[in-house]
């Protein structure tokens, strides 16, 4: 197996979580060339496999300062010339799993991708290279990468000879590959590339190592990269939604989450960018962009801004009432309400939501900007994960069940029909069945409109694996699982009846799945709408609405988590007068 050796330039290297990290932005490398008197393919194997000279070593000794966050040179990698870097025109096929994160990160890779010359297929059978974004935070999403592996292995095996009389490629990319990549790479070997989160930019190279039959693989978890430069090229061009990267890693260190030990530690992405980014998604005519992050109202900017200036470097962070963490307040920088701000001015028709915030840090600011601006979604995500105290306590999540609905009534009162939605665990390590049924409660009473629920599984490296016991039986787990699902779904439906004979702003995103005589579309609490494709009025005149449209829809049958109605107009969101109706209905 061959791990490119990395001759780091403009920084140094450190150890996080036990593991070494790189400070610099970007890995800089030096070619080996092969002397040009040198013209047969064996005498040139044989030079390249001397290994690099004296003056390849003191070539590479050469202290450059590097730009924070932003890489603009070519990388120059040992033992590889520049042109075996390029994809020439070889196919790839992305396949995701898991969040909205890894989405994101698989739009940076292809964008880095294509930049090389290579090309993206839909089908697998096609592919060159196959890679697959994985996510490490359940047992049953590893499961179903592993199967998925197993599968790809075998096609690849039976599979013809691909170009220049080679097989397939798999690549594992993401939080699995950084978790597991000894047991992937080595013991398993299932795949030909391991790249982490962090190492998206070395793909290119982790190829080129593989026309020669090697391994390779690159986990090196870094404390500045943020892909700030690198403009993610959208899987699905004709989609009028994206999803907007701000932030990478955490540092909340819950005892239950594998996050910090595979996206490293929190750093956040230059205002900058992502202004730069959501305006060119504008220009391309997408209406509605999620911002994400691990936990985006912990955004903190301290870069210098061309348009913005310098960052207030004097200001502490505070937290809500009853909220503690477990690192120091960090002060000074732009936070999520300065961003949140500037984001929704670009584009008044354009919808803003974003995911995934810790209750801990939810400033009045954002929860004021949600309530005045139209075109930010009066929908919030508030994590509670359990409902009982001891739980949480165990958890590290640095609150009460009393503080945490003390914030939910607070929200409510400030922000008036705002959809909340949720995550919770079942099963977690010393849950009774007491503090399940807390649980059961608290979900009754907040009448979330959407919750994401799971069954607890061990993680390696994390808190709990160290110092609790996974003492909830599985059965036990797979019960409250299903209970606390159940419960659920009779709250939401109850919510939704509520909705008939209102009239929700819909963005229209495409033919329904079910019938092609159907659109379907979300509301601003993100909920579900279908509704028939007739013409309807847009200002004086009918036409048939499309994709990207915002469509006044009556609402007239729901389940627990889809509505049904008729379509009554095509209208916009900076109609202030239909927006204010229409929050005022949701109250």
């Amino acid at each position: 197996m061959l791990c490119g050796r990395a001759f780091v330039k403009g920084g140094a290297v450190v150890r996080h979580f036990g593991r070494v990290l790189k400070t610099t932005t970007c890995l800089q490398f030096r070619t080996l060339t092969v002397p040009a008197d040198v013209k047969s393919k064996e005498d040139k194997v044989r030079q390249l496999q001397k290994g690099p000279s004296l003056e390849h070593f003191i070539a590479n000794s050469t202290n450059t300062p590097a730009k924070q966050n932003v890489c603009t040179d070519d990388v120059n990698i040992p033992y590889l010339n520049d042109s075996d870097l390029l994809g020439n025109g070889r196919n790839v096929y992305f396949d995701v799993h898991g969040c909205q994160m890894n989405t994101n990160d698989m739009e940076i890779a292809w964008s880095i991708l294509q930049e090389k010359g290579y090309q993206r297929t839909n089908d697998m059978t096609q592919a060159d290279v196959v890679l697959v974004m994985t996510c490490a935070i359940r047992e049953g999403a590893e499961q179903k990468i592993w199967r998925k592996l197993k599968h790809l292995t075998g096609m690849k095996r039976r599979g013809p000879l691909k170009k220049g009389g080679v097989r397939m490629k798999i690549g594992i990319l993401g939080c699995m590959a950084e978790r597991l990549k000894t047991q992937i790479l080595e013991k398993e070997k299932l795949v030909d590339i391991v790249c982490g989160p962090d190492a998206y930019r070395d793909l290119p190279r982790l190829l080129a190592v593989t026309n020669n039959k090697q391994s390779a693989v690159n986990v090196l978890l870094s404390l500045e990269e943020t892909y700030a430069d690198v403009m993610p090229v959208r899987l699905n061009e004709d989609s009028v939604t994206a999803y907007v990267s701000i932030m990478r890693g955490c540092d909340n260190m819950c005892s239950y989450c594998i996050v910090p030990f595979t996206r490293g530690r929190e750093r956040s992405r230059p205002i900058d960018s992502i202004l730069d980014e959501v305006r060119m998604l504008s220009d391309q005519g997408v209406k509605e962009v999620t911002l994400l992050g691990q936990n985006v109202n912990s955004y903190r900017d301290i870069s210098e801004s061309s348009f913005y200036g310098a960052p207030d470097r004097s200001q502490a962070t505070t937290l809500r009432d009853g909220f503690k963490t477990v690192y120091k307040p960090k002060s000074g920088g732009r936070r999520f309400a300065d961003l949140l701000d500037k984001v929704s001015e670009i584009d008044k028709d354009m919808r803003i939501r974003f995911t995934a915030a810790h209750p801990k840090d939810f400033p009045d600011e954002v929860l004021q900007l949600i309530k005045e601006r139209g075109n930010i979604c009066n929908q919030l995500h508030l994590p509670a994960q359990s409902g009982n105290n001891e739980v949480l306590q165990a958890m590290r999540r640095g609150y009460t069940v009393e503080a945490y609905r003390q914030l939910v009534d607070h929200v409510q009162n400030l922000v008036p029909g705002v959809a909340l939605t949720s995550d919770f665990i079942c099963g977690f390590c010393g849950e009774t069945e007491e503090a399940h049924q807390q649980t059961l409660q608290l979900i009754r009473d907040v009448k979330y409109s959407m919750v994401f629920c799971f069954p607890y599984s061990m993680r390696q490296k994390t808190n709990a694996y160290h110092k609790l016991k996974d003492d909830v039986t599985e059965d036990d787990k797979k019960r409250r699982h299903l209970e606390m699902k159940e419960v659920f779904k009779q709250v939401a439906g109850k919510l939704t009846e509520t909705y008939v004979g209102q009239v929700h702003t819909v963005l229209v995103e495409g033919v329904s799945k079910k019938d092609k005589n159907f659109l379907f579309g979300r509301n601003d609490a993100g909920l579900a709408v279908i509704f028939p494709d007739n013409e309807i009025l847009d200002g004086n005149n009918n036409r048939q609405p499309k994709a990207g449209d915002y469509v006044d829809i009556k609402i007239e049958n729901t389940t627990s988590q889809t509505l049904y109605g008729s379509p009554v107009k095509i209208t916009n969101l900076f109609d202030s007068e239909d927006s204010e109706m229409l929050r005022e209905l949701q109250s």
